[in-house]
């Protein structure tokens, strides 16, 4: 699946390398993409402060969530597909109840926009990059700060932690990416 500037979202096939299905509904550009694990649908996140989920078979859209105040910038999906993280460019993460169609809890991040978020294996935690140069641990439960790693010299784009949840790879626009133990 990729996201594009131009409002859809398309799936390809990897062999014949064509578009299989193109997911249209967006009004901006879609800036961030992700399958839901267990199921068929692919979730988007968009310049048009919305995320929303699609059957991958149909093309139609299953559900969006409205919130943000800004343009999503990334979104996340835990991995028993229960939760979406979405992050946005006034530095709020949103957390969503995919079964309830609610939001479940706003975390201020920062004053700077939030690049990328990821979930650690439980669910449990979420961790955030943004563009201060700092890396954010939360408790997706009472949404409090658990840590905060410091490195970088610029903004941080993206952070993903292996399936051990033993590292953290983190990677900035100082041309430089981390790991972290």
């Amino acid at each position: 699946a990729s996201c594009s500037m131009d409002h859809p979202a398309r799936l390809f096939d990897l062999n014949s390398g064509r578009c299989r299905q193109t997911f249209r509904g967006h009004v901006d550009s879609v800036n961030s993409v992700c399958w839901q694990p267990y199921t068929n649908n692919v979730c988007t996140g968009s310049g048009d402060k919305t995320v929303s989920l699609w059957d991958a078979r149909s093309g139609l859209c299953v559900q969006t969530f409205y919130g943000h105040l800004n343009a999503v910038a990334n979104i996340a999906v835990n991995n028993r597909g229960d939760a979406i993280s979405s992050a946005d460019a006034d530095g709020v993460v949103k957390l969503w109840d995919i079964r309830m169609v609610a939001e479940i809890g706003t975390i201020e991040v920062s004053q700077h926009p939030v690049n990328a978020t990821c979930f650690d294996r439980s669910g449990q935690r979420l961790v955030t990059a943004s563009d201060d140069g700092l890396l954010r641990c939360y408790s997706t439960v009472d949404k409090s700060l658990l840590g905060e790693l410091r490195g970088h010299e610029d903004a941080v784009q993206t952070v993903l932690l292996d399936p051990t949840d033993s590292k953290l790879v983190s990677a900035s626009s100082d041309c430089t990416f981390r790991i972290w133990s």
